[in-house]
């Protein structure tokens, strides 16, 4: 994040700060140094002079500094002093085009009292210190600045309210004793009451851009100095302080920002090492125990690295399995796998070295710090007894040994991911034959290293890229393999870690099935991926002799699985005759429909029609259609994601076509099959185009009216079938097929179709020829218009086909603005088209509220047509008098004579009169 290097100095019994910049210009031999203060003002005249020297930044501090951490996200530097630390941001000043350098502001102070921090470690906004017995981790988050704080002022204060015990509270001040404090660990929200507040003071400019801050705990703990019968160990005391962030996985070539995705914390007492996640969760994930005392670590997201006074040890962490799971939610499910980050850590390589007093990491590289001498190394870090106390402020000075010998620098090539790996697989076959947990150990040892490296910002631009992923690849097809050979609780995770590997169904058979031997044992591992791989619909067929094989396989091991296996369509290649057999076997032990259903298409498939029919006569069509919800696949299969019919549903579309439909009924009805999926398997069955509706798929329709309860899809079908209807009967177009049912048959059975109106028939016995083409297309159209079910408002633009000229047309259009309550619309138009039918209609349809239109509107109308046309239209005449029978039965005398026209002729309506007085003096 920033090319410095950053230094504590100790000079004349006075101790600098300070930070090296353009350092690389030394190694061209530049002796040209140039010191400056930090935020220090440069000109653009000193350009050219800063580009060929060295930097160096004083960062001057009230007190001296103890400790350091620079940021690997962003740069910026921590500095721990008594009771404080210091935040400095790292700072890019343009000087001109050419050049960009860099530059500091001390921008944060966090003041905590009571506190000498022996190490910090600083990664994006989180925060870790070390006491020599104390451990705390905190997280910057960005807060709102209150409007009345302005300039340097407190912006984040942490109220304790329950203080953690102390074991005492007083501090004596003897050589003969020590008091410790209780041993504790606050994980989360418990740790703020660790007794250590905390306040940040802003030192940067206010500005409408700044950030304000508060802190976060997220964890504290606090260790014991060890006790032992040979007396009081005084050298307990924690080091290697370190915070390792892990990136998210680069996808792509041009991704060059890193993003933080998992942080971990790590830190040791001289015999035990703790590594923490800090994430998303606080969670102790490996505890490492050395087996002699330790001087310091490093951790990397592939190892741990140790020194002791006499050698360099090397373990195994669980890093990349935590990143693993932050970065991936299909971790740990049926599609992806990761071993756990619980799993046991190892010690990978132990190498003697005499000496070692410090180390640190670089890329492939390990840096040891060696003084090969005979005195007692553990000395130097020998504390008095008095610095127990987090209270103590004294620092023992530094022994000069700059005239020392005997120092000696080592930088150790690591050995490369790919070797390593190998090495572990090759050790790990020797545990195959006795099939231990110890070999799913090492390999997933090996799985994680690899992942490591897979997971590494770098990845996309290492050379051994494609060697890595084959790696990553191979080392799942070898945890896979244990985990479908070895008698396993986890036996489940055969199938992730096979998919995982990229191996076809047919490699991992060749892997796992011996060939030749038949007493040969499958243990569940490998019985769980191959029934969850063969349900589903891969596009890949296994061969004959390999179908073969699996099905021994199951009529060994599962054989009520077997009807459902055979049914896959990686197994359309299975010998029907070889599959009959087993079937017949297993039919004698669990009888079932599926299993009679399985054997009449293998009948279907060895051409055997007698077979056939026979297992098809073995239970009632009703009982049928529902044994294919048991096994879908009998009927339609996907490749490629599209759905494929089956032979047997080919067979039973020209020989039972109710069965079929009944059939896929049933699966909609136990959501085994979608309705657009249906749509798709009928038009696919019966060879039609995208556009065309065959005639199968409107008997499904209108099948799947009967059971439809939900509203929604009610509608859709109904305006499905409408459509349909509408389209057959516009283009004259007759079914492909005969349908299923009849107008009659969808009346009685289903509620959707109503009773056609007496006014309806009427009309269509008096139709044109071109109406008696298609009866069932236009009745079913009718009945469904006639029912309460069809929303008649979103029905219109799918009805504007048909035209008014045809006796069809006029039903429907009437029908329709009844159902709107467009009455007066709907006389218009019969007495326009139809008058014979409109006395019919009225009878039908003007009732309660609508009544009153027999006398205000049904009569004027009739008046005034009946003037018009006189004698020469009887139909007028005769429906008039049959309006004035119904009138005379609604109406008051006194009423009745108001309709009456003034100039109507008193023959004529004299009878209706004395019937309308007769019917008064008779009530």
């Amino acid at each position: 994040a920033g090319d410095y290097v950053v230094t504590i100095e100790e000079k004349n019994k006075a101790t600098f700060l300070r930070a090296y910049t353009n350092w690389r210009c030394m190694s061209s031999g530049s002796p040209r140094v140039c010191v400056r203060m930090v935020g220090h003002k440069m000109e653009e005249s000193y350009g050219e002079t800063l580009k060929e020297q060295m930097s160096i930044v004083e960062m001057p501090l009230s007190d001296p500094p103890l400790c350091i951490s620079c940021c690997p996200v962003n740069g910026n530097l921590l500095v721990g002093c008594k009771n404080k630390l210091v935040m400095f941001s790292l700072k890019y000043l343009v000087i001109n085009q050419n050049l960009t350098v860099l530059d500091f502001e001390r921008s944060l102070i966090l003041h905590i009292n009571n506190i000498i921090p022996a190490e910090v470690a600083f990664c994006a906004s989180y925060i870790a210190i070390t006491t020599e017995l104390d451990v705390l981790i905190l997280k910057l988050e960005l807060a709102q600045q209150d409007t009345d704080s302005v300039g340097q002022c407190t912006h984040g204060v942490s109220t304790l309210q329950a203080p953690v015990d102390r074991a005492h509270t007083v501090q004596l001040e003897s050589d003969e004793f020590v008091i410790c404090q209780k041993p504790v660990e606050l994980l989360g929200e418990e740790s703020k009451l660790c007794e250590i507040p905390i306040v940040l003071e802003s030192t940067g400019l206010a500005t409408e851009g700044s950030e304000y801050f508060q802190v976060r705990y997220l964890l504290f703990r606090r260790f014991t100095p060890d006790q032992s019968p040979f007396g009081f160990c005084e050298e307990t005391k924690l080091h290697s302080l370190q915070l390792l962030p892990m990136y998210q996985t680069a996808h792509g070539e041009t991704k060059n920002k890193r993003e933080l995705l998992s942080l971990f914390c790590f830190f040791s007492l001289p015999y035990v090492g703790y590594l923490y996640s800090v994430g998303k969760l606080v969670e102790l994930i490996s505890t490492y125990q050395y087996s002699e005392k330790s001087e310091q670590a490093v951790l990397t997201p592939q190892f741990l690295h140790v020194i002791t006074s006499e050698s360099l040890q090397c373990f195994t962490v669980r890093c990349s399995a935590a990143a693993a799971r932050d970065e991936d939610p299909y971790i740990d499910t049926t599609v992806k796998a990761c071993p756990p980050v619980s799993l046991d850590v190892c010690t990978l390589r132990m190498q003697l070295f005499i000496g070692p007093r410090a180390i640190c990491h670089f890329k492939n590289h390990v840096i040891l710090l060696i003084k090969a001498d005979t005195e007692d190394i553990t000395e130097r870090r020998k504390p008095t007894r008095r610095m127990l106390s987090r209270k103590t402020g004294s620092i023992k000075s530094r022994k000069n040994s700059d005239s020392e010998s005997g120092w000696n620098l080592y930088i150790i090539n690591t050995v490369s991911t790919i070797q390593l790996y190998r090495e572990m697989v090759d050790y790990s076959r020797t545990y195959e034959n006795i099939k231990t947990e110890s070999c799913i150990h090492l390999l997933s040892e090996a799985h994680l290293l690899v992942r490591a490296a897979v997971m590494d910002p770098g990845f996309l631009k290492a050379d051994d890229k494609e060697e890595l992923l084959t790696a990553f690849r191979e080392s799942c097809a070898f945890l896979g393999d244990c985990y479908s050979r070895f008698d396993t609780k986890d036996y489940h995770l055969a199938l992730p870690y096979y998919r995982m590997s990229g191996l076809s169904m047919t490699e991992v058979l060749e892997r796992v099935v011996s060939q030749g031997d038949e007493k040969q044992k499958y243990e569940r591992g490998f019985l769980f991926y191959l029934t969850h791989s063969l349900n589903e619909d891969l596009n890949e067929e296994l061969s004959q002799e390999l179908t073969t094989k699996v099905l021994q396989i199951f009529y060994l091991t599962e054989p009520v699985q077997l009807p459902h296996i055979i049914c896959t369509p990686c197994m359309r290649n299975v010998c029907p005759s070889t599959a009959m057999s087993y079937l017949q076997k297993i039919e004698k032990i669990v009888p079932s429909v599926v299993l009679t259903l399985t054997k009449a298409f293998m009948a279907l498939k060895m051409g055997d029609l007698m077979m056939y029919k026979h297992e098809m006569d073995s239970y009632k069509e009703t009982i049928l259609a529902f044994g294919f919800v048991g096994q879908p696949k009998l009927l339609r299969q996907h490749k490629e994601g599209i759905v494929i019919p089956t032979e047997f549903s080919v067979h039973l579309k020209e020989t039972q076509p109710g069965l079929l439909v009944a059939a896929i009924v049933a699966l909609y009805e136990n959501s085994k099959m979608e309705l657009e999926e249906a749509d798709t398997f009928f038009k696919t069955l019966c060879n039609s185009s995208e556009n065309t509706v065959p005639q199968l798929l409107v008997d499904f329709w209108e099948a799947l009216l009967v059971v439809c309860s939900q509203e929604e899809v009610l509608q859709e079908l109904l305006l499905r079938l409408i459509c349909q209807y509408v389209w057959r009967i516009s283009k004259r177009k007759f079914p492909e097929t005969k349908p299923l049912k009849t107008t009659e048959d969808l009346i009685n059975s289903c509620n959707h179709f109503g009773l056609i109106f007496p006014w309806v028939t009427f009309i269509m016995a008096v139709g044109s020829p071109f109406d008696q083409d298609y009866p069932e297309d236009i009745s079913k159209l009718q009945s469904i218009l006639c029912s309460q079910s069809i929303n008649v408002a979103s029905a219109l633009p799918f009805l504007e086909p048909l035209s008014e000229d045809g006796n069809a047309g006029l039903t429907i259009t009437v029908l329709c603005s009844t159902r709107l309550g467009k009455y007066e619309d709907s006389l218009d138009m019969l007495l326009n088209k139809c008058p014979d039918a409109v006395v019919l209609y009225a009878q039908h349809e003007l009732k309660d509220e609508s009544r009153a239109l027999w006398w205000n509107r049904l009569l004027p109308e009739l008046y005034k047509r009946t003037r018009l046309t006189g004698n020469y239209c009887p139909v007028h005449i005769s429906s008039l008098k049959e309006a004035l029978s119904v009138v005379t039965m609604e109406l008051e005398l006194r009423d009745f004579l108001n309709v009456i026209p003034e100039d109507g002729t008193a023959a004529f309506f004299l009878p209706h009169l004395i019937h309308c007085s007769q019917r008064k003096s008779l009530t």
